[in-house]
């Protein structure tokens, strides 16, 4: 059956490693929406994060969806109408905090304004993410995040030796209770339970009336391998982690030689 949607990662996967789009995948994309199929970014990021991507590839037409916040936030690009909305509560807030203390990480909070951190020694990986994403970074006690507050995703950040570690400590029921899933070396993330890039797509491709089968996912690393595992066809970057690569349907290439274009000549176009 013909591809109607791809859903495509940003980081490692659209984004070469020099953080760029490049003209192979700029023209595979474009001859793509041509043929009327729905590209759809979905990433870790919020929508500020997104913003240059979708600028740069056209993607804010009546019909242009993005997933931000590993799934947790759908909407559409234009009119920013939200499709699926999947947050924290301040409870959850509080019990996140007090185990990423517990169990010995950095941690930030994010909402739809800013990156809030509780830790005085701020990790570089905050910062980091703060610059990427293009969202201002706030240091705020726990007591100073009130109840109205809409936190969509929660972070535990750390040197991948000393976050390891701490993911390792984690209970079951912690684990449990919400999606977690790690991103990057130094990024492991606490999402609303009903929030994963999976679910995301399959409550973008149900509004848009697109069998599961109709859909493409693409991805490298372990927040992308719920899309990975629903999408009729689950597509790994040469560069992806081995899980992803097991869960795929077939491999592309890396992110530095277009695998995201290499994917829709071969399977879109």
């Amino acid at each position: 059956m013909a591809i109607k949607l791809v859903a495509i990662d940003i980081d490692g996967t659209l984004l070469n490693e020099k953080r760029e789009v490049t003209k192979e995948v700029k023209e595979a994309i474009a001859a793509a929406v041509a043929k009327g199929v729905s590209i759809v970014l979905c990433t870790g990021r919020p929508l500020p994060g997104v913003q240059e991507q979708l600028n740069e590839l056209d993607l804010f037409q009546d019909n242009d969806y993005v997933i931000t916040y590993n799934g947790a936030l759908v909407q559409q690009t234009k009119s920013g109408k939200i499709i699926a909305r999947h947050g924290l509560t301040h409870e959850d807030f509080l019990e996140i905090e007090v185990m990423a203390r517990r169990v010995g990480s950095h941690l930030h909070s994010i909402d739809d304004k800013a990156i809030y951190t509780p830790n005085r020694d701020i990790s570089a990986y905050t910062i980091h993410e703060a610059s990427l994403v293009k969202m201002p970074l706030k240091y705020r006690t726990p007591e100073e995040m009130t109840p109205d507050m809409n936190i969509v995703k929660m972070m535990m950040i750390d040197e991948p030796e000393i976050l390891d570690a701490a993911i390792a400590r984690l209970p079951q029921t912690f684990r449990d209770k919400y999606t977690t899933v790690k991103s990057a070396p130094y990024y492991f993330e606490v999402l609303n339970k009903e929030a994963s890039k999976g679910a995301a797509v399959a409550n973008l491709g149900q509004h848009l009336g697109i069998d599961q089968d109709e859909i493409m996912a693409i991805g490298d690393n372990e927040n992308d391998l719920s899309m990975i595992e629903y999408a009729g066809l689950g597509v790994a970057m040469g560069n992806a982690v081995s899980l992803v690569k097991e869960a795929a349907n077939v491999i592309t290439s890396s992110n530095d030689e277009h695998g995201v274009a290499e994917a829709i000549k071969k399977y879109v176009l």
